[in-house]
């Protein structure tokens, strides 16, 4: 690593590289998605590497190689794969159906667009998928405007904002996976602190869409049919790694289980089989994203741009509550840019932890501070791939602007996350600051 207090500016050209391309691509094309981002953490790489010529190419090919078999990257992308073995796995006996009928036989008709919440939230909560979440429920939401004329907009709304419910609270979420792993802390313990932050502004968003329809005596005549067997995977590894299991076991045991499920329900094995080879490839580019990433990180650490960050963010930092508020707004403003919140945790995530560290802020709730923001602003982008799939969904009957006045839960967890720092303890015990 270079030596030098204050840094180096250029050292952070591949992060700033990959930044423009991807950004730039994506307003030009008005299309946040078509500039593949594994092609353009590529161009961050190779501009990592002409960086600093006069240096040795061994040593620059030896720092990326660390930072991209680093420890904590080998493990996330562990649990990446089997999240999404168990994803996939599920959805193939029949789990999501079941789960989403199971909480659609319990919707009240006098309460539609707030139950549509809550089933958003409980889905999404089982799933650990907003986008997934927002693709099963959009077409309800499509639906019950035939009931309810004129409310498709907070109808997706309401989908949309219990999607990131989830997305940020469940425990096979890839927010949550990174946030945790980055933070190097229990996801029990991140679920118990970030549920603090956000329960609150579910219950307003709640209240706020019960208050949105009154269909007291509307009719709801349609029978859903669900297995709770089917559902029990989802519950297990919610309450197993709630209790402390490790989230290795949980993923494996909540696999094993949706596997002897499918084979009670007649699932052929090597269907089974298949599913689990499906779940663990949809995984292979983020894997690959979070080796680049760390190799780059490595590179950037290397050449002193994360010495430059530290010593130019900790000026203005005075203590824990600012450092918090650093997250808070690096995470944001790299959200923002990215237009997605995962990539954004893995590229945050370590300066948010050496951040944490130096200001002594307990990595639960820099790990929390990560993954709520993150969601606060994935949530309420335009060009976001929740409210473009919602948009999608709806048949361009509504834009993601008219959606966006209604997403009352993506705004009051920025506010809460906001009061949740603002609010904190200014003295802190040093020991919080050492990673679990």
């Amino acid at each position: 690593m270079i030596k030098k207090e204050s840094g180096r500016f250029w050292a952070l050209l591949p992060l700033i590289t990959f930044l423009v391309t991807y950004l730039a691509t994506s307003i030009i094309l008005n299309d946040f998605y078509k500039m593949p981002i594994l092609v353009a953490f590529l161009f961050s790489a190779i501009i990592g590497f002409i960086l600093y010529p006069k240096l040795s190419f061994a040593r620059k090919s030896e720092s990326f190689s660390k930072g991209a078999g680093d420890s904590g990257i080998m493990l996330m992308i562990l649990i990446f794969l089997l999240a999404g073995a168990f994803a996939e796995l599920s959805k193939t006996i029949g789990a999501v159906q079941s789960t989403i009928n199971f909480a659609l036989s319990y919707l009240s008709p006098g309460l539609l667009i707030v139950g549509l919440f809550l089933i958003a939230c409980f889905i999404s909560l089982s799933l650990g998928t907003s986008v997934g979440t927002v693709v099963a429920l959009a077409p309800i939401a499509v639906g019950l405007n035939e009931t309810l004329s004129g409310s498709l907009a907070i109808n997706l709304a309401a989908v949309v904002g219990g999607a990131m419910f989830g997305d940020n609270l469940s425990m096979i979420s890839d927010t949550t996976i990174a946030a945790t792993r980055t933070q190097g802390v229990e996801m029990r313990d991140k679920f118990r602190i970030n549920l603090m932050i956000v329960l609150p502004a579910a219950i307003v968003t709640a209240v706020i869409y019960a208050f949105s329809n009154n269909l007291a005596h509307a009719a709801n005549n349609v029978t859903y049919e669900y297995s709770i067997l089917k559902i029990s995977p989802y519950v297990f590894v919610f309450l197993a790694a709630l209790l402390g299991m490790n989230v290795i076991w949980v993923l494996i045991s909540g696999i094993t289980l949706s596997l002897l499920i499918g084979l009670y329900y007649d699932l052929e094995f090597w269907s089974a089989l298949g599913a689990i080879n499906s779940g663990m490839a949809s995984m292979f580019e983020l894997s690959i994203i979070c080796i680049l990433i760390g190799g780059i990180v490595g590179l950037i650490q290397y050449y002193g741009g994360i010495d430059f960050i530290i010593h130019h963010v900790s000026r203005k930092i005075k203590n824990a509550r600012g450092g918090e508020l650093g997250i808070f707004s690096l995470t944001a403003l790299v959200n923002i840019a990215l237009a997605n919140n995962t990539i954004t945790i893995l590229i945050v995530g370590p300066l948010a932890k050496t951040i944490a560290d130096k200001n002594n802020i307990d990595p639960k709730r820099s790990a929390s501070i990560l993954d709520t923001t993150s969601c606060f602003i994935q949530g309420l982008l335009p060009y976001g791939a929740q409210l473009l799939a919602a948009v999608a969904v709806s048949a361009n009957q509504v834009t993601a602007f008219e959606i966006m006045q209604y997403l009352y839960y993506p705004y009051l967890i920025g506010l809460s996350t906001l009061l949740f720092i603002s609010f904190r303890k200014q003295k802190s015990n040093p020991l919080l600051s050492t990673p679990n």
